[in-house]
């Protein structure tokens, strides 16, 4: 527990899956975590109390006091002011902002014909424009050497079958706007970078779930992902070993994309 001792970081989606897991291994490297979550308080304030418990048990040790070292924070990712209400609210509970980890989103298949603009406005809402609003935010407040990170997905490079045009391109967006994000913040050393997960055994596409072997035949590597691998993924990005990796998009899929 030390990478991150001194560093605050904001995680939005983070109350489940894979932000769960990174929220977990950032507060297991010695960050403060505040999380963003839609609808679950009590699996959020679970997860607080985890995260708090850890800081106590590690600051036991040395007799210090931990502090607040978690905040869940309830928004609505379509709404890009309380998007960044929640990146000012973690400067003012904490004192800084060091990462910010941008995780939460949707998924929906359908026939790109059957596709309403109301279908576009909730897929761009909250896979795109949210990851904007907390970018655009972020760079207002992060120090030089600041950590940007985006949770994105290998359909953003390829789309093995159909339904997920819409999903896709919200994920394309993301990683042109990390590759934009990164020349523009290069120059303060804050890096921006883009993981691309495949098949990952989350509640939103389980390992055992009915699509679950169709996916596998796609990775060279059969076995699905855990949300502790992208977490890994994540907390090495954040770190200062990092330091001059920015703008890169990193496949975390088993070869499905080979």
């Amino acid at each position: 527990m030390s990478q991150l001792i001194g560093k605050t970081a904001l995680v939005t989606g983070g109350s489940r899956g894979i932000g769960a897991a990174i929220v977990r291994q950032l507060a297991q490297e010695g960050a403060r975590v505040a999380f963003t979550y839609s609808k679950s308080a009590e699996s959020a304030q679970a997860l607080v109390s985890e995260i708090e418990e850890l800081h106590r048990a590690a600051a036991s040790g040395n007799g210090k006091n931990p502090g607040l070292a978690a905040l869940a924070l309830q928004v609505d990712s379509l709404d890009p002011v309380a998007v960044q209400t929640a990146v000012s609210t973690t400067v003012e509970q904490f004192g800084q902002l060091d990462i910010l980890v941008n995780n939460a989103g949707i998924f929906e298949l359908k026939p790109t014909g059957e596709f309403t603009l109301d279908d576009y406005e909730q897929q761009m809402g909250v896979n795109a424009r949210a990851v904007f609003a907390a970018i655009q935010r972020a760079a207002q407040v992060l120090p030089n050497g600041g950590r940007i990170i985006n949770i994105g997905s290998n359909l953003a490079e390829r789309v093995p079958s159909p339904g997920m045009s819409l999903y896709a391109m919200s994920k394309a967006a993301v990683w042109g706007l990390t590759k934009g994000a990164a020349r523009d913040l290069g120059p303060r050393g804050i890096t921006v970078n883009i993981i691309q997960p495949g098949s990952t055994d989350t509640d939103m596409n389980p390992a055992n779930g009915p699509h679950a072997d169709e996916q596998r035949t796609l990775r060279a590597i059969s076995h699905y992902n855990h949300p502790e691998e992208i977490a890994a993924m994540a907390v090495y990005l954040a770190s200062d070993a990092a330091r001059t990796i920015t703008g890169a998009s990193l496949l975390i899929d088993g070869g499905a994309n080979i």
